[in-house]
């Protein structure tokens, strides 16, 4: 439910086609994310869904599907 409206956001972040966006997608080797894309992309989630992702959630996050996860467990 969560995963189209993330994957569009990533997509539209990294600048790449919403469908090369899979939960399995490794977001610091695949899409070459730095800290700081991390830090942007988190902070876009978070307003998109109202939620607050703590630093130490968001260091473990290493694939779209863990992102997903959290906002499917955390979202209002």
């Amino acid at each position: 439910m969560y995963f189209e409206k993330i994957a569009e956001i990533i997509a539209e972040k990294f600048d790449i086609d919403v469908n090369e966006v899979k939960l399995t997608t490794n977001i610091f080797e695949d899409l070459g994310a730095d800290s700081l894309d991390i830090v942007d992309m988190l902070m876009m989630l978070e307003d998109q869904y109202n939620i607050t992702i703590p630093d130490e959630v968001a260091q473990e996050m290493r694939t779209i599907g863990d992102v997903v996860n959290y906002i499917e467990e955390n979202a209002d």
